[in-house]
């Protein structure tokens, strides 16, 4: 007996496969081009579009505050020179800096040290006070980065090292006894700015208290190249101390002066054969009290202002006019300026017969008088280094 049984379907015929169920909340496969819109263009998917605006942002973001971070940081450079203590505090501000706090005073931190050889008690006890007050700066400013020089008198006085102790043990500031070419390479870096445009190569110079250098430097490229430079030991207190003037006759004034010229032209003598012989115009560029003081003066201004005075170019025959009335007057009749004072009154006279050499070996016809120099070029290494540092951290 046979059973009935159903036939198999035939290959390609019977009942449609089941497409399997679709998982719940599942998303379609995103494409990766969409077609764009009427120009034809190709455009990313939405999830690029939105990766790439979202590392916009956070970069956009990191700029922005890298940014503010800079100028709300403060920087600091101190000079502690032989007549003068300095300080100048800032924040970088685009390609330049914005001063936010400063201080000056005279402490003749080398009073006596031609005569011998030391630092004097009573100098370093001015210097110690002054350093004092711009390290309560320093704390009160927040500063983050400084650099603090000391200059001639503590390069030459037997007794440098010990007083750099002192003032790290009694105001943690740490001085740093840069060397002469290190002084020059900072003062340019601080003035050059204030060169006249021009071809040939130019001469800088600051006359400081206990020593005096010059930079030869070519202008051809964004920043000045250094050609050639020397430092002597001739600055107004130093020059001063070693040449007393025995009375105060026009003749005696005037005799004074003249060995105050040659002791500084011997000085210059080796440099002065190194220095090209060109004609033209030949740029100036001075960065001292000496030539700001002696600017005001040709000003005729009741009281110093920097903002007259920085910048400033002068014709270099008014500028030795000038030094030889000062020559030519005693202490009183000098102090009689209301820029000069009795505060520099005594030291002005040496400034005068340095920069009448200056004159001699580089005749330019017009003097730039720069009021920066040593701080200004070391705020801007600090900044420059602080933001290369940075730059590769990111």
């Amino acid at each position: 007996m046979g059973e009935n049984v159903a036939p198999s379907p035939q290959k390609g015929r019977g009942r449609k496969r089941k497409k399997p169920p679709r998982r719940k909340n599942a998303a379609p496969k995103a494409a990766t081009m969409q077609q764009a819109s009427v120009d034809g263009a190709a455009r990313p998917d939405a999830a690029k579009v939105s990766a790439n605006a979202r590392n916009s942002v956070t970069g956009g973001a990191q700029v922005a505050s890298r940014r503010n971070w800079l100028e709300r940081t403060a920087y600091a450079a101190l000079d502690l020179g032989t007549n003068n203590c300095r300080l100048l505090i800032a924040r970088a501000g685009g390609d330049d800096f914005t001063v936010v706090d400063a201080f000056s005073r005279v402490v003749r931190l080398g009073e006596g040290l031609t005569s011998t050889g030391r630092m004097s008690d009573e100098a370093m006890d001015r210097a110690v006070e002054a350093l004092s007050v711009c390290a309560e700066k320093l704390k009160k400013r927040n500063v983050v980065l400084a650099r603090s020089v000391a200059t001639e008198a503590c390069r030459q006085a037997v007794n440098g090292a010990q007083f750099i102790e002192r003032v790290k043990r009694e105001t943690g500031i740490h001085l740093d006894i840069i060397s002469p070419k290190e002084e020059a390479r900072l003062a340019m870096m601080g003035c050059h700015a204030l060169l006249e445009k021009g071809d040939g190569p130019a001469l800088i110079f600051d006359i400081g208290g206990g020593s005096t250098e010059l930079v030869l430097v070519s202008t051809i490229g964004p920043v000045p190249e250094i050609l050639d430079w020397v430092s002597v030991p001739w600055g107004v207190v130093s020059l001063t101390e070693s040449e007393r003037v025995e009375g105060d006759s026009p003749e005696q004034l005037k005799a004074s002066y003249q060995v105050m010229r040659d002791k500084v032209m011997l000085s210059f003598a080796d440099f002065a054969a190194r220095l090209p012989d060109e004609g033209g115009d030949r740029r100036l560029l001075g960065t001292s009290g000496t030539v700001t003081t002696l600017a005001s003066v040709y000003l005729k201004l009741n009281s110093y202002d920097r903002r007259a005075v920085d910048g400033l170019h002068l014709p270099t025959s008014a500028m030795r006019d000038i030094s030889r009335e000062l020559a030519h007057r005693n202490v009183k009749g000098r102090a009689e300026f209301p820029t000069i004072g009795h505060e520099r009154a005594d030291l002005v006279v040496a400034g005068c017969a340095i920069l009448e050499s200056i004159f001699d070996i580089w005749p330019g016809e017009r003097l730039g008088v720069a009021d920066r120099g040593i701080r200004e070029g070391i705020l801007r290494a600090l900044m420059a280094s602080d933001a290369n540092r940075r730059n590769r951290r990111n």
